[in-house]
């Protein structure tokens, strides 16, 4: 969410620069007096009296704002707003963190920990259907204008309405209310994908579908899910994950099986399209062994892609099967030596199997099965320090070898005692992980 967010900031500081903001009443004498030209017969024929009133809606749906605009500075406003007061300030937890919420009138302002303004959330408008009214002017002057010498002008109008849909998307979003994001996002979508302006806009019908999903609605999220595939928008697989998950959930087995193997034809990379498969086959009962027919296919297209064999690794570690993984892992580094992720696979696998372990030495109250489990978790643990290893020297990625770093510091540390080696590579990892640098 945080790159569409960084889109609306962007647009919306670029319309709001320079421009002359109406005041509330200013903004409603406009509409009405647009309003009452478009009644007239002789004015109601007219392009210029629909674009005028359609303009006029717009404005009443920008002014609460006022001079406020996205990504201006909490300092710079107050000089800018000087004549505005908020009523109250106060701190407040949105879903990414703690913003500053300055209660105005008519709206409130939300600055994040930077003290840049990232929500503008208008609690008097001027108008509840300001954008409805805009968008209804605006093909009122598309019905009219009968030689569409102004249907550049009318395109440009509906897709800033539709900007506008966008940005109450984000909000709702920010805010919590997810039921709204996905309506604001689906009109958003909606007002550009009808005549005239007949564009997919790919964003918001994503992030209309997305936010349903996460809502539970699922059967609207599986409209602008299957919208999205129809338009070639992926976003890397997720799209054929989320849609497949809703209709799970709305009971249509056969059609969710479909999607998540056109997924995995498309996208075998991604763990969302590989968890959901595999979650599938083992609670429908069927034969898992699909998964692996579909990877070989893979595999007869791009037979040096190491990333295939790191898959199928994964796909043996979700079923149980571990020497089944280790090798699969271990044949997507020989294929591409330079491909850490098999390596980080064997580690984080012998990683979680020891950490299994003792949590069942935990619960073990008998000591001699007690003493055998400890046993048996330090030998598995001390058999991801190779692996690790490897694949810290191997990467080029800093972040991943500081990831990398943090599971290493946490090995050594459990056997700092047992040898200057183990002492000396817990030194090393932890001032790593310490410093979030490995060079």
């Amino acid at each position: 969410m945080k790159r569409i967010f960084i889109a609306l900031a962007v647009l919306l500081s670029i319309q709001t620069a320079g421009a002359q903001v109406k005041t509330p009443a200013e903004a409603k004498r406009a509409v009405e007096s647009a309003t009452v030209a478009s009644q007239n017969p002789k004015k109601a024929v007219k392009v210029a009296t629909w674009m005028k009133l359609a303009k006029a809606y717009v404005d009443a749906y920008d002014a609460p704002a006022g001079n406020a605009w996205i990504g201006a500075g909490q300092q710079e406003l107050k000089l800018i707003m000087a004549n505005e007061k908020p009523v109250s300030v106060e701190q407040v937890t949105l879903a990414d963190g703690p913003y500053t919420k300055e209660v105005y009138a008519d709206k409130n302002l939300y600055y994040n920990a930077s003290g840049v303004l990232a929500i503008i959330e208008v609690t008097k408008p001027v108008f509840d259907d300001a954008l409805v009214k805009a968008y209804e002017s605006y093909l009122k002057a598309y019905e009219v204008d009968l030689k569409k010498s102004k249907f550049n002008d009318v395109v440009a109008g509906i897709k800033t309405v539709s900007s506008k849909y966008l940005n109450e998307g984000m909000n709702a979003y920010m805010l919590g209310d997810l039921g709204k994001a996905s309506e604001m996002f689906a009109k958003a979508a909606d007002v550009v994908a009808a005549e005239p302006v007949c564009e997919v806009d790919t964003t918001a019908t994503y992030y209309a579908g997305f936010t349903a999903w996460m809502n539970k609605d699922y059967a609207h999220a599986k409209d602008y899910f299957e919208a999205c595939i129809e338009a070639s928008y992926f976003e890397d697989g997720e799209v054929y994950a989320k849609l497949a998950d809703c209709q799970l959930n709305l009971a249509d087995t056969t059609a969710a099986k479909t999607v998540l193997e056109e997924g995995f034809a498309a996208f075998p990379q991604n763990q969302s399209i590989l968890i959901g498969l595999i979650n599938f086959y083992l609670e429908s009962g069927d034969e898992p062994d699909r998964l692996f027919e579909l990877l070989d296919k893979a595999k007869e297209n791009e037979p040096n892609n190491a990333s295939l064999y790191y898959v199928e690794g994964n796909i043996h570690k979700e079923l149980g099967e571990i020497d089944q993984a280790v090798a699969s892992y271990l044949k997507s580094n020989e294929i591409n030596p330079e491909y850490e992720f098999g390596l980080i696979g064997i580690g984080i696998l012998y990683y979680e199997q020891a950490l299994d372990l003792q949590e069942q030495a935990q619960n073990e109250f008998d000591d001699a099965k007690y003493m055998e489990l400890v046993s048996q978790f330090e030998t598995v643990l001390k058999k991801a320090i190779e692996p690790f290893e490897k694949a810290f020297n191997v990467t080029k990625d800093e972040g991943i070898k500081v990831s990398i770093a943090e599971y290493l510091k946490n090995i050594f540390y459990r056997f700092r005692d047992q040898g200057q080696e183990y002492s000396d590579g817990y030194k090393k990892y932890d001032a790593i992980v310490a410093s979030g640098r490995a060079s």
